[in-house]
């Protein structure tokens, strides 16, 4: 499903909400309804820590989790396993190793200095850790690769929450200059759990080249 942001930066993305986060800490929110559920899954991750992906079969049909060579739409890999893929952002075309490495639950209190009151009452953010690595020929400076959203227990999809700015506990960074071939950025996306008792267990890359596909799952 392709997704664009809202309020600040245009279209509403289904079950997201955008902030605009400055250094004085003020922020705007821009709510939308949650979006349909994906696939089933059963994983949870440990608080503050890598999240202990449990076993799961990929659907019928659907490639082997972590099977070698280009990633392939429905692919299914570990938390901590690298997904290769073609990757393009606008006008530049590049390989890239994408890697989630750490599903982090966060605290109720984390989300207190954006003063978003009842928009995320009772919500629990969760920090999708992951690595990019330019294994391509091409310089990849200043692109972005940021389509990662959190998937819940059962499969369906975990509210997001897009900070443009500073945000100390989740950084989500743009590829810095000079990122070239053999070289690796770290960053970060934030998720919503709708109540204590749920728990965000994986993500799902839905960027290009798979944005009209099924994605690239992590569990």
């Amino acid at each position: 499903m392709r997704r664009s942001t809202l309020g600040a930066l245009g279209l509403a993305v289904a079950g997201t909400l955008v902030l605009t986060g400055c250094k004085d800490g003020n922020e705007e929110l821009a709510p939308t309804q949650p979006s349909s559920p994906a696939g089933a899954s059963q994983a949870a991750p440990s608080t503050g820590a890598s999240g202990a992906p449990s076993a799961s079969a990929p659907a019928p049909g659907a490639p082997a989790a972590g099977a070698k060579g280009a990633a392939k739409p429905g692919q299914q890999y570990k938390i901590g396993e690298a997904a290769e893929f073609p990757f393009t952002s606008g006008k530049t075309s590049g390989q890239i190793a994408l890697t989630v490495t750490n599903i982090e639950q966060g605290q109720l209190a984390d989300l207190d200095a954006m003063k978003l009151g009842d928009k995320v009452k009772g919500k629990v953010p969760y920090y999708i850790h992951y690595t990019v690595k330019n294994t391509g020929t091409t310089d990849l400076s200043f692109t972005s690769v940021s389509h990662i959203k959190g998937l819940l227990g059962d499969g369906s999809e975990a509210q997001d929450l897009y900070v443009i700015g500073k945000f100390a506990k989740c950084e989500d960074s743009s590829m810095p200059k000079g990122f070239t071939n053999g070289q690796t950025q770290t960053a970060c996306v934030v998720a919503l759990a709708p109540s204590a008792d749920t728990k965000v267990s994986g993500a799902k890359y839905w960027g290009d080249p798979f944005a009209l596909k099924d994605g690239l799952t992590w569990k």
